[in-house]
């Protein structure tokens, strides 16, 4: 599975972190980004605050993967789509989930932070009822 957004730095590697942990050992998650970023100091912050580390992400591009096949991909911003559609990979479905960009968010710290934790738990909801599907209907190895 891959999730995609702008420059993985805050939307898809918080959703392939969130999988990771509610799905343990039962899919492979990556994420990548259609452009460079860097890290985020918010995501490692409210992540933390659900007991995720962040502090190991590096950001990567779709041009850094390994894997070229992938069972779903996700993509999370407007830009990400149309890039995976021209990145050429192979894959089983690709699903756009449009989710709001916290960088965005303008005000003090507590509102940024506030954005961050927003994206956050609808990304928790939205990964737990889309997994919880995709592996329902997965066949069971023997």
């Amino acid at each position: 599975m891959l999730f995609v957004c702008s420059m993985n730095s805050v939307r898809s590697p918080m959703a392939a972190a969130l999988a990771r942990r509610m799905f343990p050992g039962r899919l492979i998650v990556r994420s990548a980004g259609v452009r460079s970023g860097k890290a985020d100091g918010f995501v490692h912050e409210v992540m933390e605050e659900i007991g995720i580390d962040m502090s190991v992400h590096t950001p990567h591009t779709m041009d850094e993967l390994v894997a070229n096949h992938f069972d779903l991909v996700v993509t999370l911003s407007d830009d990400a789509p149309e890039a995976v559609r021209r990145q050429g990979l192979e894959m089983g479905a690709l699903e756009h989930w449009p989710m709001p960009d916290p960088t965005e968010v303008e005000g003090n710290r507590e509102s940024v932070l506030s954005a961050y934790r927003s994206l956050r738990d609808a990304l928790q909801l939205k990964v737990r009822e889309r997994l919880d599907r995709l592996l329902a209907s997965a066949p069971r190895a023997a």
